[in-house]
């Protein structure tokens, strides 16, 4: 892989810059000031005033008008929904299908309705705010406005699971709760992510994940789509009663893979609160004549979160506040934020996927009582395990979706807790701690955050790392006080692991006949919709070196698993201490074996880890 952003002799440095190699974005910034214009007469301007009318009569004439859409449908290699843009997405199996916007609206005039009209007034801007610095205590995030939870909940069987006051179902869904703020000391830290005493912040690296999002394509256990499938396609029909009587008259309305409007509100509310806090971290950037380059991938949901996030964070417009680095997430592109889609043994399902046994069998236990209560209330389709743990789901999807769900009426607290565990079984055995390849899918991230605090290239690409951005400083800037980064859940996960944060893995294995009551690793404290980390630099009194706190929505969590970091009241941890570590996780991890080696591991409990790696060579 080329090491110089200069160098495009792999295909991957010519899919992402320029053909033109000696092209940099700097360049061509500084022609736009060049001396050597081009002079033009009044002739030419009105000649070319008329032909940019024409051109846009003609334009709007031909997508902005019936004829038009008779138009692009004559042509021969002309889709005529791709003519007016991805207006809806395919069908995602919904029995109720809104498509809005329509493809070929009779009303719409863009040159009678410009963004700008100038006249906007005074516009002075003010201080940059400071909460994180300067506010007495730390605004909480509750996780749900605009949702709406049940009504009442199934009641629970036994008198001895008494009804919690405090229960919030919105806080059991695993990575389909929206992100809250965790209680103070729930990682075992008792500090807020207020910057402590004698401390003033100096820095944040933030990654988050996408706002709440419709299901995905596949699923290999549960899914609402296969579910709605198999009822759609029950041979001789169904009919509901009881506490299921409402899906007599019920459709199923969820899409597929985009954000719902609530997951797009989640990553605005998001940049605003990042404002906030850390908004006098833009000062840095006036002073060196800079902007902020943050990160996200061409996913839908993915660019649409960080347009969100930054909608929220610098307000409309944005343009020139910040730059947006899109990263190619598919086959065949490196990618810290989608490390996968480069990473074979990740995609081998034999090698990676042993969560869904382990989600079975808990699945079988706890909602036991749940299926022989639901079953006798469907009449001509006969529900199994993964049918009633998939109305679960349903729950979920559709109060993100469309504010509400009658389904999440259907179980009882206890139910709900069980379904928060086989949450947390999935993405420990999938993605965290309990997978062979988790840790080397987290290495590329540690490996840019380490670049960034020490201001110094990556040296040796040997992960997810991408040569082609990383080494160019304009697309991967050093020096800079503050980064966002957008990901998945799984990344986040993946990431996690990668930096050795063991108090989540203290009580791994987790085993599938039982529930433990007190547990470290919770899907919806460490994965939830919009989760995000603050990985905060400090300046402290007295601690001569900068130090590093990791804040995993608002809980501090403990950085006592890294070699040589104290244990400290704060979390707080000196970064070369931090930094020294984390480079030797680093050479202790083999991505060519890990990802490309031809190893295997037995399903179930018979082989196991607890840090995240694959087995050595010639272990097994």
């Amino acid at each position: 892989m080329s090491t110089s952003y200069k160098e495009s002799a792999d295909p991957e440095s010519q899919a992402l810059l320029p053909q033109d190699t000696n092209y940099t974005p700097l360049e061509e910034d500084r022609s736009t000031t060049s001396t050597h214009r081009r002079s033009f007469h009044l002739r030419h301007v009105l000649v070319a005033y008329v032909a940019g009318i024409l051109s846009a009569l003609v334009v709007q004439f031909l997508f902005c008008s019936r004829f038009g859409l008779a138009y692009w449908q004559k042509q021969p290699n002309v889709d005529a929904a791709a003519a007016y843009a991805d207006f809806a997405s395919p069908d995602a199996g919904s029995t109720e299908v809104h498509n809005f916007p329509p493809s070929s609206p009779t009303n719409v005039f863009p040159s009678l309705f410009p963004s700008h009209v100038g006249h906007a007034g005074p516009t002075p801007t003010g201080a940059e705010p400071a909460l994180v610095a300067t506010a007495p205590s730390y605004p909480l995030h509750t996780g749900a406005p605009h949702l709406l939870g049940p009504q009442a909940l199934s009641r629970n069987k036994s008198s001895a699971s008494a009804s919690d006051p405090h229960f919030d179902i919105f806080k059991h869904w695993g990575n389909l709760s929206p992100w809250f703020s965790v209680e103070r000391g729930s990682f075992g830290v008792d500090s807020g992510p207020e910057a402590p005493e004698t401390c003033r912040v100096t820095g944040l690296h933030l990654l988050h994940r996408h706002g709440a999002r419709y299901p995905t394509q596949w699923a290999s256990f549960g899914g609402p789509a296969n579910f709605s499938a198999r009822l759609h396609n029950a041979a001789d029909g169904w009919t509901a009663s009881g506490d299921l009587e409402f899906m007599n008259n019920w459709t199923y309305k969820l899409g597929e893979e985009i954000l719902t409007p609530f997951g797009r509100q989640q990553l605005f509310d998001l940049g605003v609160s990042m404002r906030m806090k850390y908004g006098f971290l833009l000062k840095n950037f006036t002073e060196t004549n800079t902007v902020p380059v943050f990160r996200t991938e061409s996913q839908d949901r993915m660019l649409a979160s960080a347009l969100n996030f930054a909608l929220g964070f610098f307000g409309y417009p944005f343009e020139g506040q910040y730059q947006q680095s899109i990263t190619i997430e598919d086959s065949g592109y490196n990618n810290t934020l989608a490390p996968y889609a480069m990473c074979p043994n990740a995609r081998d399902r034999t090698k990676s996927d042993r969560a869904i046994p382990y989600v079975r069998e808990w699945a079988s236990i706890y909602l036991h009582d749940a299926l022989e209560r639901l079953r006798p209330q469907l009449h001509g389709y006969e529900l199994t395990i993964e049918d009633v743990y998939t109305l679960q789901q349903m729950c979920a999807y559709e109060t993100v979706a469309i504010g509400y769900s009658k389904f999440c009426e259907l179980f009882t607290e206890d139910e709900w807790k069980g379904f928060n565990y086989a949450m947390d079984l999935y993405f420990w055995y999938d993605s965290a701690f309990g997978s062979p390849v988790a840790r080397v899918q987290g290495i590329g991230y540690v490996q840019e955050l380490l670049a960034r605090l020490t201001h110094t290239p990556i040296p040796v690409h040997n992960s997810s790392t991408n040569a082609t951005l990383d080494d160019n400083p304009v697309t991967f800037p050093l020096g800079q006080s503050l980064y966002v980064d957008a990901t998945h859940e799984v990344v986040v996960l993946n990431v996690i692991t990668a930096l050795n944060l063991t108090s989540f893995a203290a009580d791994g294995p987790l085993p599938a006949d039982h529930m433990p009551e007190h547990r470290a690793f919770k899907a919806s404290h460490l994965a939830p919709f919009a989760t995000n980390i603050q990985f905060q630099l400090l300046a402290c009194e007295g601690q001569p070196d900068p130090q590093i706190r990791v804040i995993i929505n608002d809980g501090v969590a403990p950085l006592t698993g890294i070699r040589g970091c104290p244990e400290d009241k704060d979390g707080k941890c000196p970064v070369p201490v931090f930094v020294d570590a984390q480079r030797e996780i680093i050479s202790q991890t083999d991505w060519n074996w890990a990802c490309h080696g031809d190893w295997h591991v037995p399903p179930g409990p018979a082989w196991n880890t607890t840090t995240g790696d694959a087995p050595a060579p010639g272990s097994l």
